[in-house]
């Protein structure tokens, strides 16, 4: 198989050589190892193993689809369930994300060559729509940055997918993508721009009959044991069928939960949300695991579709806790404070048996004095254990909140806390979305950030206008900042509780 392998790329890089003054061509590089470089043999293996998943029921357009990106023999049976779902639509362009695994660099990187060459044949660039591209947001350029080979190796992460493809769609131009930056900008920057060109280039294509399709390429956490890499992964895909891609861009930024391929997900779910998406459909999980038997390092792979489905429509799902669950958590609260205020030392809870309790959401204590408010300090992103959440968050609202000096010993006695759950965020594409007394608001512009629990509005008793204009002061914005094509507002329902404050539910 190897020595197939250089002497296809030997090929393929003669051909190029050769045609240098008509093309700049992308040859392969991980034929003969990653996949197999006859094409004959290519196929075979994708055919068989297509011929092992049933064809998944989806209503509606697929707008993209996320697949993993490791050797076929280990993530192929994965991501022949993303390929599956494409069977029978078409796509005229194919917009492929990628992240970068050996070359550095702070920017998004588009293919500035003319192709991308695999055993199956040359895939065109639609360079048209790649200048078109770049020139939206200073964050991308045109390069053969992530693209080319480097001394480190060559990128496989987008090559991958390309047979997978031409296999199953046939004849596209493409659009290969190279993240370098995973941070959240970039990705919103990309999605964004993305969202905008197709629904202009396309002249009302629909995706999968003749429009544009777009693949996220991603594997799932790294080198844990089994357990564990499932207990990562399934936060992650549970963040995806939530839609709720700005907590998973910071936990992946943050290393809580892991994706080689973050920032390329959370890119198609801006682009795709902003296209109509309503539906992460999640596909398929397994891990490295299962096929080589070795559980004590393995790999995850998840493969799932973004959908247009018709009449569908977000659902935000109910979440409660019990009396006895709240009182628990209002006494980790009082507790924690209680004692890094007298003792100087963290508080322990001990171990928590209850499910709900120990499910990872996003968490704020609110503590006042009299009435007044005395901090409020919380988690909105699902980092930890809920009790735990509660415990660090209150230590916080009442030690570090800068509004206030710290709590001191005098007042403990005096203290009344209110713990507000949050759930998942989603995304606001029309403020009318938000109901007063039921949405929390956070606002992102940049690197200035801002966010209001839902009973804050209630509270106050302002109205929608004023509650935006309130957390973009919050955030340390203009008024109107709600207005601003730049703004990211996203909308949650928390359940709230206190000892003082009746129950309130999404």
């Amino acid at each position: 198989m190897t020595v197939f392998y250089f002497t296809f790329a030997m090929l393929a890089v003669q051909d190029v050589a050769f045609g240098a003054a008509r093309q700049k061509l992308r040859p392969t590089a991980v034929a003969g190892s990653f996949y197999p470089a006859d094409p004959a043999a290519l196929i075979a293996m994708m055919d068989e193993m297509l011929a092992r998943v049933a064809e998944p029921e989806i209503q509606g357009q697929i707008l993209s689809v996320v697949a993993p990106h490791a050797g076929y023999p280990y993530s192929g049976p994965v991501a022949a369930y993303s390929y599956a779902a494409l069977k029978g639509r078409k796509y005229s362009r194919v917009v492929v994300i990628a992240p970068s695994h050996y070359e550095a660099f702070d920017f998004t990187s588009v293919y500035d060559g003319d192709g991308y060459v695999t055993p199956l044949g040359t895939i065109p660039v639609d360079k048209k729509f790649a200048k078109q591209l770049t020139t939206m947001s200073s964050s991308m350029r045109l390069s053969d940055r992530g693209h080319a080979a480097t001394s480190k190796g060559a990128e496989h992460a987008l090559e991958v997918q390309l047979p997978w493809l031409q296999h199953v769609l046939g004849s596209f131009t493409l659009v290969p993508i190279i993240m370098g930056d995973q941070r959240y900008e970039s990705s919103r920057a990309l999605g964004a721009a993305l969202a905008k060109l197709i629904q202009l280039d396309d002249g009302g294509a629909q995706p999968g009959a003749g429009g544009t399709l777009i693949v996220a390429s991603s594997d799932l956490s790294h080198y844990h044991t089994y357990a564990e890499a499932e207990k990562i992964d399934k936060k992650t895909l549970q963040a995806l069928t939530e839609w709720d891609y700005f907590n998973m861009s910071r936990n992946f930024e943050s290393r809580v939960w892991e994706a080689c391929g973050g920032a390329p997900i959370v890119a198609a779910m801006i682009a795709t949300e902003r296209m109509g998406a309503n539906q992460a459909k999640l596909l398929r999980y397994a891990n490295s695991g299962d096929v080589t038997g070795d559980r004590s390092y393995v790999v995850g792979y998840g493969a799932a579709a973004l959908v247009k489905a018709p009449g569908e429509q977000a659902v935000e799902k109910p979440y409660t806790l019990s009396d006895e669950q709240k009182n628990t958590l209002l006494g980790v609260a009082r507790k924690s404070v209680t004692t890094a205020v007298r003792d100087g030392r963290s508080y322990d809870p001990g171990a928590v048996q209850d499910a709900a309790l120990n499910e990872e959401r996003g968490a704020f204590v609110t503590i006042k004095e009299a009435g007044d408010l005395r901090g409020c300090v919380g988690y909105t992103a699902p980092v930890k254990p809920l009790y735990m959440t509660v415990r660090d968050t209150a230590v916080l609202a009442a030690l570090r909140d800068p509004r206030f000096p710290p709590v001191s010993v005098r007042e403990l006695p005096k203290l009344e806390y209110e713990i507000s759950v949050l759930s998942p965020l989603r995304h606001v594409r029309d403020v009318r979305e938000i109901v007063v007394g039921k949405h929390g608001i956070y606002m992102k512009n940049g690197d200035a950030e801002g966010l209001l629990l839902p009973q804050v509005a209630v509270d106050e008793r302002w109205d929608r206008t004023t509650y935006l204009e309130q957390t973009c002061g919050k955030a340390g914005m203009p008024p109107n900042c709600w207005k601003d094509h730049g703004t990211d507002i996203f909308m949650f329902t928390a359940v709230v509780f206190g000892e003082h404050r009746p129950a309130a539910h999404p």
